[in-house]
């Protein structure tokens, strides 16, 4: 493929599709190339919108044209496992914003799939390519505040009173946990591993039956523990810390970090920052484009047993409340 630009398929319209398109023209590697609709007039709008070539009223035509290399899909939860089967069926890459599928189940079929035709694919965990996270790992690659011992990390806001709206509907995978929770539990994983020896955790559910805000403390073999909370009627913040022997790291607002703090026992603190005119979802696009231009099949930063590890602990995680979507 050589240096070409990746040709990408938006797949949905909606308001984190647009998120990702208004970044994509700040992708070095990739353009914005082809909409997706299940509604022609609103493909037609957001292309006109974003300056996208081409605009397709069905999921269908967008991956069916020869010239699209990576499709994203921005599609509600419950959508995500077959719209992902729909482009990689087609032969595409696929980008699929998080969480991956509702479940563990429908990501093992996707996973093996796309292994067995030998086809990129990866989860939308857009924070894990932010620079300030990457210096993050950095830091604990390097042993910068000694042994983690605790990482705290939340994602909570107040939605307003929707019981139809995508947030609060168990039809469409509604909740704290698949929308919010997936941020504090995938950065546990970037920093203690997906395998945790004990998971306790506690939900509110509200009247629509999903969790409007949880609690979960997980245990590593190591000694190590992680407390994190998520909320989609409690406006608990969105910040992290790792505690290590020697010192601590804090990231504010760490959901799209653009400042991270190392503290070490007895030196200065070191602040790194990131001043971006974007959002920052063009980073992750990026880092597609590396992948596929290197004949990669899957991220190293979020790789697919990674994805699944946090999948299985999130089934795991819901069965403690014994919450079950309608539709599985």
């Amino acid at each position: 493929m050589g240096e070409a630009i990746i040709k990408w398929g938006i797949m949905a319209a909606g308001g984190i599709a647009e998120s990702f398109a208004g970044d994509l023209a700040y992708a070095s590697n990739g353009e914005a190339y082809a909409i997706g609709s299940r509604n022609l007039e609103k493909a037609e709008a957001f292309a006109k919108k974003f300056g996208i070539p081409k605009a397709y009223g069905s999921y269908e035509e967008l991956v069916a044209d020869p010239e699209v290399d990576a499709v994203y899909v921005a599609t509600p939860h419950p959508y995500h496992k077959d719209n992902v089967m729909t482009a990689l069926r087609a032969g595409k890459a696929v980008l699929c914003e998080k969480p991956f599928t509702v479940n563990s189940a429908e990501l093992e079929e996707l996973v093996a799939y796309a292994r067995e035709r030998k086809l990129f694919l990866m989860e939308a965990m857009w924070t894990r390519f932010l620079p300030v996270i990457r210096r993050v790992r950095e830091w604990l690659a390097a042993g910068r505040i000694g042994e983690v011992r605790l990482v705290k990390a939340d994602f909570g806001f107040r939605v307003g009173w929707d019981p139809a709206g995508r947030l609060l509907n168990p039809e469409l995978g509604g909740g704290a946990l698949l929308d919010a929770g997936i941020y504090p539990i995938s950065f546990a994983s970037m920093v203690l591993g997906p395998h945790p020896q004990s998971v306790q955790s506690t939900a509110h559910l509200g009247e629509t039956g999903v969790d409007e805000h949880f609690s979960v403390l997980l245990t590593y073999g190591n000694g190590a523990t992680a407390s994190l909370n998520g909320a989609v009627r409690l406006a608990i913040g969105n910040d992290a810390y790792i505690h290590g022997t020697n010192g601590k790291i804090y990231v504010p607002g760490f959901l799209n970090a653009t400042l991270a703090t190392l503290y070490v026992d007895g030196e200065e603190p070191e602040t790194v920052r990131d001043d971006r005119a974007f959002k920052g979802y063009a980073y992750e696009a990026e880092a597609v484009g590396r992948a596929l231009h290197a004949g990669l099949t899957e991220s190293s930063d979020i790789p697919l047993d990674e994805s699944l590890a946090i999948l299985r602990l999130m089934d795991q995680i819901r069965g403690q409340w014994g919450l079950k979507y309608p539709f599985e």
